[in-house]
């Protein structure tokens, strides 16, 4: 067997899968898969040193990842911030928040509630990508003509927006989707 997996969710409630590979020999690594931290480690290691490797590039990776705002109040007030900045403070929503129901789609928006909706997929990414994503939704509730000229105009004042946008692309083919997540 070349490769075995098993996944679980530690007490800290990171959910963590190990694969253990005949073909790995002597290196160990790790990284965030749709919120999952991957380790991968040789087959011949013993579970104490699995359990030891896990735990030392869980530190590894909990360093490298820039905190995200933890709850919606956070979440709001980074919103607010982006509208001041990029839309003249013109988009106001009434409620932002993290949900764990959209699959296919980074982030949702009620203009008619003024509710916007994040994946929490997105709590893994990069801070700009997030905020490209809460700049797309923002300009949602101001343009109220879909995907048009009118919305790209506001989604483009964003300075990272094309690279943020090949960003979320990459990580849509590299998870095996089909075509674009949409927006």
């Amino acid at each position: 067997m070349p490769t075995a997996e098993v996944e679980y969710i530690r007490e800290d409630g990171i959910r963590v899968r190990v694969k253990r590979s005949t073909k790995r020999t002597r290196t160990v690594n790790a990284a965030w898969r749709e919120g999952v931290a991957v380790v991968s480690i040789p087959a011949r290691l013993s579970r104490k040193e699995e359990q030891h490797w896990v735990d030392t590039m869980l530190v590894k990776l909990m360093s490298k990842r820039k905190p995200l705002p933890a709850g919606d109040d956070e979440l709001l007030r980074r919103t607010q911030m982006l509208s001041a900045r990029y839309l003249d403070g013109r988009a106001r929503p009434l409620s932002v928040r993290w949900v764990s129901n959209q699959h296919r789609r980074w982030g949702s928006a009620t203009a008619s509630e003024g509710t916007i909706r994040l994946s929490d997929r997105l709590r893994e990414m990069p801070e700009w990508v997030v905020d490209f994503v809460l700049v797309h939704e923002l300009a949602h509730l101001l343009a109220d003509d879909g995907h048009g000229p009118q919305f790209k105009a506001l989604e483009a004042r964003y300075p990272r927006r094309v690279e943020a946008q090949a960003f979320l692309n990459g990580v849509t083919w590299a998870s095996d989707r089909e075509g674009e997540v949409e927006f």
